[in-house]
């Protein structure tokens, strides 16, 4: 039952969200060129090393901005500082004036009462002069003060000028001490996922692309018609060269509208059965299904079975199948590809649909070389020049179904791969 809600849930997620699931990593240890080649997983000491990395990058970030602070409250403060030095001279320069001006200011009063109180003319004479020269000295004095004072302002200005351009340094260092942080327990956990996941890893390491396991469908038509009933063949072989101990076939169906906007899943039932056990089963349960051992170069028939409801509106549909399996010793793989197997979806009374009088297209029927859809495997080694029917869409060369392969083919990777997953680990669990 666990499987089979794994791959329930992953079908209908992919078609209402499609494309979170595309971001979702196959399990397969894909050998894909360029970008469809998955990245090694970092050992666990390379994840340690990372952390100390990450560790030692953020300690130094701390201790950077505690320095910065520092300066800022106690450095910049100092009598050494050279914009603090600048404005502690242009503050005693300004107190020096203001007194200067004042003694200038009141030896032109002393002066201006000396001449007050003269009383001969000689003494009047000499009380002018020096009263003229007084307030002389008392307006280069106020001149004085005026610069004095305006030195101090921009003194003033230069060193919160220089504070401000300090505190934005230890903005940036804030920013980068919590990016370090950041980094650090994003390390951390990768670490520790990585360590609970080693814990509890079964035997027989990652699962393995394997392109010599292939699921190919022969005997669907180009064309449905709403109402009726289509038969086919999934054949899956192992060209591997080995012995499979489980098997485990994926089919699943999609459709959408001739305009890409209705999805039609719910119109589509897709069936299947084995002559080991013919009873027909929801095709959701496939993959979650072994089909049992397959010998090096043999192959089994899973036979098929697409029910399109009457009420099904025009549109385009998709069947994508592929294949895994899983051995005693617990390594796994599957056929790395999502074959996609289009066709045209017609309503019923639609093009073809009850007219027995219109010629059968030639390429609706299996070829002769397709299994016969009744199941059964086969001891020889398959015909890989074998024709096929229906229309094998290479993925990304389809334009016609690009809704189709964003749900299914988002299905079929969260779907196959969690489901061996789960196999493994419950093979492992029971043994």
């Amino acid at each position: 039952m666990k499987i089979r809600r794994v791959l329930a849930t992953a079908v209908a997620a992919a078609v209402t969200a499609p494309v979170v699931l595309l971001s979702s990593a196959p399990a397969f240890a894909d050998e894909k060129p360029a970008a469809q080649t998955q990245k090694a997983k970092p050992t666990i000491e390379e994840l340690k090393q990372a952390v100390e990395r990450a560790q030692k990058e953020y300690d130094a970030a701390v201790i950077a901005v505690n320095d910065a602070v520092r300066f800022l409250n106690e450095g910049m403060e100092e009598e050494t500082h050279p914009t603090k030095a600048a404005l502690i001279e242009a503050e005693k320069a300004a107190e020096d004036a203001t007194k200067v001006k004042a003694e200038a200011d009141q030896a032109v009063v002393d002066a201006q009462a000396k001449l007050d109180a003269a009383i001969t003319d000689e003494d009047k004479a000499a009380a002018q002069t020096a009263l003229d020269e007084a307030k002389t000295a008392a307006t280069e004095a106020a001149e004085a003060k005026t610069a004095a004072d305006t030195a101090h302002t921009e003194a003033q200005t230069a060193h919160s000028d220089a504070r401000v351009d300090h505190t934005r340094k230890i903005g940036l260092l804030q920013k980068a001490r919590d990016e370090a942080k950041t980094k650090l327990e994003d390390a951390e956990e990768a670490l520790a996922d990585a360590e609970e996941a080693e814990e509890g890893e079964e035997p027989g390491g990652e699962c393995v692309a394997a392109s010599d396991l292939t699921a190919v469908v022969s005997g669907l038509p180009d064309k449905v018609v709403g109402g009726t009933t289509e038969t086919f063949t999934l054949r899956v072989t192992n060209g591997t060269g080995g012995t499979l101990d489980e098997v485990y076939p994926f089919a699943s169906a999609h459709g959408f509208d001739t305009k890409g906007y209705k999805e039609l899943d719910s119109y589509l039932d897709l069936e299947w059965s084995t002559a080991a056990d013919p009873k027909w089963r929801d095709a959701d349960l496939l993959g979650g299904t072994s089909i049992g051992s397959l010998k090096a170069d043999t192959s089994v028939d899973v036979k098929l079975r697409l029910k399109v409801d009457a009420d099904v509106l025009a549109g385009q549909g998709s069947v994508y199948v592929t294949a895994d399996y899983l051995n005693d010793d617990g390594s796994c793989g599957g056929y790395p590809d999502l074959d996609d197997y289009a066709f045209e979806i017609l309503p019923k009374g639609g093009d073809n649909a009850g007219d027995p009088g219109k010629p059968e297209d030639p390429k609706d029927k299996p070829a002769p070389n397709s299994p016969t859809g009744q199941g059964g495997t086969s001891t020889t080694p398959v015909n890989t020049s074998s024709t096929t029917t229906g229309s094998l869409a290479q993925t990304g060369s389809n334009d016609a179904l690009p809704k189709i392969a964003l749900a299914g083919g988002a299905a079929l990777v969260l779907g196959a791969g969690a489901v061996i997953v789960t196999r493994r680990r419950n093979k492992n669990t029971s043994a």
